[in-house]
């Protein structure tokens, strides 16, 4: 056997996923869940559930659902919040889902979560209060976000806090979609 095909200075791809093709060597930031769902093939086109209370530990009612459409290439990025608790799932496009822990009492503090989801790797991201996040279309088409919050937007008193998107305090640079 000889190697003649191997180019100069070629290395080779440690394993990044398994067999379910689920990224490896990530911790999940404590209380983060995610929950992978399969579309149903139909005759009109395709079914795909977005949320049920038995697939996760999550005992807390939804109080509200939105959407947020987001242009090629956009980033909302960074926001937390002190009490709610978000569901994120793409339900068109593709999107990157990043996540960052600086709870103090955290056993994940300081830990950064990324995740790649969208119509075709449909999944439900379950991110506690106060863990700061970001979504970014990696797509060349809209994306659409549906959160389906435990707390109803309090239009009076938002429990809502943002830093930029390119926070020296954020230890994540999204890259150009």
């Amino acid at each position: 056997m000889t190697d003649e095909w191997m180019l100069p200075g070629a290395t080779k791809e440690p394993q990044t996923v398994g067999a379910q093709w689920n990224p490896l060597g990530q911790t999940l930031i404590d209380g983060v869940r995610i929950h992978e769902v399969r579309h149903v093939p139909k005759a009109s086109g395709r079914l795909t559930e977005i949320y049920r209370r038995d697939w996760l530990t999550d005992s807390e009612l939804v109080d509200q659902v939105f959407q947020v459409v987001m242009s090629p290439g956009q980033i909302t990025a960074w926001h937390a919040h002190e009490r709610t608790l978000d569901r994120l799932f793409v339900s068109e496009g593709s999107a990157r889902i990043v996540l960052y822990d600086t709870r103090p009492d955290s056993p994940t503090r300081g830990t950064i979560n990324q995740f790649l989801f969208g119509e075709h790797r449909p999944a439900l991201v379950v991110i506690p209060a106060r863990v700061w996040h970001g979504v970014q279309n990696t797509g060349s088409t809209p994306v659409c976000v549906l959160n389906l919050v435990d707390s109803a937007y309090d239009y009076a008193s938002p429990d809502h806090w943002r830093v930029p998107a390119d926070s020296p305090h954020v230890p994540f640079t999204f890259p150009p979609a």
